[in-house]
């Protein structure tokens, strides 16, 4: 149940703004280099977010058990489950 809330979250995350990564292929496969975007550590509380990142430009309303909550910045996405990060997302913006 936790992942299905998550990655319709992140879906939904990534059809609104395009992830920031460099792709490419060596030897046929592709790879990825990670973003050089500063985002909140997993466990860091709301809190903790707001004094290092400050307000959110965005904060989408709780939804789903646990509740599941989004806060968008410039430049990256916040989700929390109760008050701690599960995930950052960089996006285009």
């Amino acid at each position: 149940m936790h992942a299905r809330i998550i990655a319709a979250l992140l879906c939904g995350c990534a059809a609104a703004s395009t992830a920031v990564a460099d792709t490419v292929v060596v030897n046929d496969q592709v790879q990825i280099r990670e973003s050089q975007t500063p985002t909140p550590h997993r466990g860091s509380t709301m809190s903790d977010v707001e004094k290092q990142f400050g307000a959110p430009a965005t904060r989408h309303p709780t939804v789903g058990e646990p509740p599941i909550t989004r806060w968008d910045y410039n430049g990256f996405a916040v989700f929390f489950e109760h008050d701690r990060v599960i995930h950052a997302v960089v996006t285009g913006g």
